[in-house]
């Protein structure tokens, strides 16, 4: 059936859920936090809006399956709501000169590769990929790290601290952010290789 996720159960067509009202509450915070880093640079603030999108980032996939509730826009928000955190945390904290460019542009061009994936998949009768667990893990990485590293844009013992822990979670982020693409793509060219071609438009 095109639009199933390869390798898992088809999700339901739920919309309105509780886990995907905590994703959309995710999307709506990622203005807000780019808004308290860059223009009246509340730090303070903009930690606490990550810290409110990584718990809820934690519920909306327990509530999910304990709530049965896993859903095909699930499947889609959430990722989604992951990648464009991301990606406004970089750019913010680069336009703060916070994090090096190099940094900043290494983690859309993985997300680019992954976009470039889809369309091959289409062909397939798949929308995506399954979450890999090793993705989860980057992610965490990264989430943790550039809160730390935002905490260390300042003086003393504890934003030093903050500093070299939010190198670390980043070097490590960074590295199983494209390890996972990497091996995504790997995927991809296996069940190209081990699946027939779908016409355009079956279902």
């Amino acid at each position: 059936m095109a639009g199933k996720t390869a390798g898992t159960d088809e999700p339901r067509a739920l919309v309105w859920t509780i886990p995907n009202a905590l994703s959309a509450l995710r999307l709506l915070g990622i203005p807000l936090f780019l808004w308290l880093v860059l223009v009246p640079e509340e730090d303070a603030w903009a930690l606490a809006v990550l810290m409110v999108s990584g718990v809820t980032d934690y519920l909306d996939g327990w509530l999910a399956r304990r709530l049965d509730q896993q859903s095909v826009l699930g499947q889609i928000l959430d990722p989604v709501a992951d990648r464009l955190y991301i990606l406004a945390v970089v750019v913010g904290l680069a336009l703060r000169d916070i994090i090096p460019w190099w940094m900043a542009i290494l983690l859309p061009l993985r997300d680019l590769l992954m976009w470039g994936l889809v369309p091959l998949l289409r062909t397939r009768g798949y929308s995506a990929l399954p979450v890999h667990f090793l993705g989860k893990a980057a992610t965490f990485n990264l989430l943790y790290a550039f809160p730390l590293l935002l905490l260390g844009d300042g003086n003393g013992t504890i934003a030093t601290l903050a500093e070299v822990f939010g190198w670390a979670f980043a070097i490590w982020g960074i590295g199983l952010y494209w390890w996972v693409g990497l091996l995504y793509a790997w995927q991809v060219h296996r069940l190209l290789q081990t699946t027939e071609r779908r016409p355009a438009g079956h279902a």
